[in-house]
């Protein structure tokens, strides 16, 4: 390499090196040409002030990218209005500190606006927002090698939340999303918020090599959900979403087919449902009025949306807060198998801590077998202070078992106060029902609803109760090889530790203040 060759590709090294710490303007100022692969939206005609609409200087800059086979659109500090921007290959959006992009107001009656909803020949198996992706505030559809940087700020400030008062999605020229990504791969979102995201904060369907780092999202309905991808990482990530699910792998039909959400690891995230909007950006976290939303949503969840399935998924170091608990279903006909859970945190959680469900919605092509759910593990949970009186539930449906679930080091926390009648109740089965964890209404148990189960192991686990509770800690329906080790249950008088109905392959040891048991087969057992 010759001396003037070295010096260029210092300068250039340089100049990302500068960029992946999150560089001043003042830094890239001077690097507004494609000698540095830098393009500054403000030198294509960008005002960022606010009151401007900047979509075509944006889209414009990207074009220019994209035409000198790729490069950083970066945005200095400043407010730049837009409408739908058009992600392409190779391209990285740079938003500096100080800069904001901000989902403008849908045009009244109709005209102009964002790009319209695409039609999509399977829309009939999920949700409007799940099945159309260019009507957001950016979007790529079929590219590679594309990134979105902060720390600036994404605002969905004129998208529309997909219900309720304001704009319907459906109009011409409305936008739902912040960011919609349909059969990209190598993609990286790093170091930027969202607020107000609309009906998805971020959307990605078919994105393969994914990684979403650092990211905090205020919203007002999903945070992020990652749909029929794989080699997903998720790591370090705040989101707040009183309105709906935090972080939510799904595996929808909207690419025509199933397609599995798999080898995917969620890691070191906050998730909350209990902040009014934009208070857990701007550090204040003001908790929402009960009387405006309960109960919050919030949480991490898979499914619903499960024609695909999910398969090969971790989930470590993540903490719940004024939000629902964790949520694995299998409704539409997939497979859910190997998936492991640890070192998880929950505090003042509005529905059940652990919801496993296998069901049989079967919203997609007729054909499709049922489902199965297999083969998790879940370990080291705290939950405290849990405010609804359902327990933990893992229920399939008649015939159809929920297999090989490993659950251990469970503190578990729970409100209480149910009654001799709420411990008779006999909950429905449901089995094309939503799954949620209030589908079965009250409940028989005060800890651990298992029903239509095969193989699960439960060790080391304490359940505890605010207020005294009727209702046995554990409730058993058709359980076939089930083994408890180190259990602990408040000892109430008159109330039994276990409900046993049709349980075969039982056993229970060094438990309080059950006796060591085994039993071959239970038609109807009290312990």
């Amino acid at each position: 390499m010759s001396t003037s060759e070295r010096r260029k590709f210092l300068k250039l090294a340089g100049v990302g090196a500068a960029l992946a710490a999150s560089a001043s303007a003042a830094d890239v100022s001077t690097a507004g040409a494609p000698d540095g692969a830098i393009f500054d939206v403000r030198k294509f005609g960008a005002a960022g002030d606010g009151k401007t609409v900047d979509t075509a200087a944006i889209n414009k800059t990207i074009d220019a990218a994209a035409s000198a086979a790729g490069g950083t659109v970066y945005f200095p500090a400043g407010s730049y209005l837009s409408f739908s921007i058009h992600l392409k290959s190779n391209i990285a959006l740079h938003l500096d500190r100080g800069a904001t992009v901000i989902g403008a107001e849908t045009p009244a009656g109709g005209s102009g606006g964002y790009d319209l909803p695409e039609p999509n020949q399977w829309d009939h198996y999920q949700d409007f927002g799940h099945r159309h992706f260019h009507n957001s505030l950016i979007w790529g559809e079929g590219l590679e090698n594309v990134s979105i940087l902060g720390p600036g700020r994404i605002w969905g400030k004129g998208l529309s939340k997909g219900y309720g008062p304001g704009p319907n999605v459906k109009q011409p020229g409305v936008g739902n999303k912040s960011i919609s990504l349909k059969n990209c791969h190598n993609v990286l979102l790093r170091d930027f918020s969202i607020l107000q995201g609309g009906w998805f904060g971020i959307l990605a369907t078919g994105v393969d090599n994914f990684t979403i780092d650092n990211l905090t999202v205020d919203t007002n309905r999903d945070g992020m959900d990652i749909d029929c991808c794989r080699n997903v990482r998720v790591s370090n990530c705040t989101v707040n979403s009183p309105w709906d699910d935090g972080i939510c792998p799904k595996s929808s039909y909207a690419l025509g087919y199933p397609r599995a959400t798999e080898m995917v690891t969620i890691t070191n995230c906050f998730v909350t449902g209990g902040y009014e909007l934009g208070t857990v950006l701007d550090g204040t976290y003001k908790v929402i009025d009960p009387a405006v939303r309960i109960p919050r949503t919030g949480r991490i969840k898979m499914g619903t949306e499960s024609n695909g399935g999910f398969k090969n998924i971790t989930i470590s170091n993540c903490v719940f807060e004024k939000c629902g608990g964790l949520a694995l279903e299998t409704v539409d006909g997939a497979i859910l198998e190997d998936v492991s859970i640890s070192n998880i945190t929950m505090r003042d959680i509005t529905n059940s801590p652990i919801f496993l469900r296998l069901g049989s919605r079967m919203r997609g092509p007729e054909g499709r077998p049922m489902g199965v759910l297999r083969r998790v593990i879940i370990s080291n949970v705290v939950c405290s202070n849990s405010r609804s009186r359902f327990g933990c539930i893992i229920s399939g449906i008649p015939g159809h078992y929920i297999e090989d679930v490993k659950l251990s080091d469970m503190y578990l926390q729970f409100e209480g106060g149910g009654t001799k009648e709420d411990a008779a109740l006999q909950a429905p089965e449901k089995e094309n029902g939503y799954p949620e964890p209030t589908m079965f209404g009250t409940l028989p148990d005060s800890g651990f609803f298992i029903r239509h189960v095969k193989n699960i192991d439960i060790g080391n686990v304490e359940i505890s109760s605010e207020k005294p509770d009727q209702r046995p800690p554990f409730v058993l329906d058709d359980v076939q090889g089930a083994e408890f080790l180190r259990i602990k249950t408040p000892q109430t008088a008159g109330v039994p530790a276990f409900a046993l109905n049709n349980v075969s392959n039982f056993s229970v040891y060094r438990s309080k203040p059950v006796a060591d048991t085994q039993l071959d087969h239970a038609a109807e057992k009290k312990l």
